[in-house]
């Protein structure tokens, strides 16, 4: 069991360079990774057990504790990230079905890995927790209004089927993960130390199914989808940010909020993409995963740096 420990901790500090190589594999490969494809969903309902797993009732109490907080950072979520992409599926020419992607990844909650790097930056990682939780738990009703109202005009919406489709991947696997650990909290609190390694597989294993499914289409548009998924990333982060700015949060608050707006679950995006329109409208969600493990680290990193200057500089003057 230590051995598996040891090997799960490895594998989710390096989850940026898993998910690199395996969708540079699926990219050169891709017959070694199609055949996942029809697990894509259940894959991401694994995921969000692990996550019901690791919920706990003080996450929740976070919310009723300082519920401002918590619905700046979801307002700020299904706010930024949306409109962001509709504007660049607007602005660029990109085919209704790439628009259409740029817009699910935009209307999905934020990812639990945004939780891990708010923790990394110095951040307010318990506001971070909370926000992710309530912004999942909307999303069966959040996200498949706001894909309707944003993405009509290029391809048909059904809300209802987006929204069975999200309480079944994502609703129902976090209840049943609350009520395994509520049940058998001995045996989960062990268990817990090797989820970073079910995660990790699983979302690697969507990431290249999709890249697989799609080598084709990738090689063709593949950077453009890069460039605004970039783009989508990085503005998400500044403008979360400032928009916790305006409301005179502190800077742990911030970074979190920023963080928060900036991480989506893209795994998300990639499973509905799959179930309800093309495999094409799943590669913005893929890129996303790919990309956001990479600059997720780099924001950490550079938040961090300038907390401890800030904190550096403060017990200079104080000497």
């Amino acid at each position: 069991m230590g051995t598996l420990v040891k090997l799960s901790n490895f594998v989710g500090n390096t989850f940026a360079i898993w998910v690199l190589l395996f969708a540079a594999l699926a990219f050169f490969e891709p017959k070694a990774f199609t055949w996942i494809t029809p697990y894509i969903v259940p894959l991401l309902g694994v995921v969000m057990f692990g996550m019901g797993l690791t919920l706990s009732a003080n996450d929740f109490k976070e919310v009723f504790a300082r519920p401002k907080e918590v619905l700046i950072g979801v307002i700020a979520q299904f706010l930024i990230m949306p409109l962001l992409a509709f504007l660049l599926a607007t602005l660029l020419p990109v085919s209704p079905e790439v628009a259409l992607g740029i817009i699910l990844v935009g209307c999905c909650p934020g990812g639990t890995a945004s939780n891990v790097m708010t923790y990394l930056a110095k951040g307010d990682t318990a506001l971070s927790v909370a926000v992710t939780s309530v912004s999942t738990l909307l999303a069966p009703i959040l996200t498949p209004s706001l894909i309707l109202l944003l993405a009509g005009k290029w391809l048909s919406v059904s809300a209802g089927a987006l929204f069975w489709s999200i309480v079944k991947v994502v609703l129902i696997p976090i209840i049943l993960g609350l009520i395994v650990q509520m049940l058998f909290q001995k045996q989960v609190k062990a268990a817990i130390q090797i989820l970073p390694l079910v995660s990790v597989l699983a979302i690697v294993a969507i990431v290249a199914a999709v890249v697989g499914q799609n080598q084709q289409a990738i090689a063709k548009t593949g950077v453009i989808i890069f460039l605004i998924v970039v783009v989508h990333n990085a503005l998400g982060l500044l403008l979360g940010y400032w928009f916790a700015k305006l409301f005179k949060m502190s800077e742990p608050k911030q970074k979190a909020i920023s963080i928060e707006v900036g991480m989506q679950n893209s795994g998300l995006g990639a499973a509905l993409a799959t179930a309800h329109f093309s495999p094409l409208a799943a590669v913005p969600s893929a890129i996303f995963s790919v990309w956001h493990n990479i600059s997720g680290p780099i924001v950490a990193t550079y938040f961090r740096k300038k907390s401890e200057k800030k904190e550096s500089n403060q017990s200079t003057v104080t000497i």
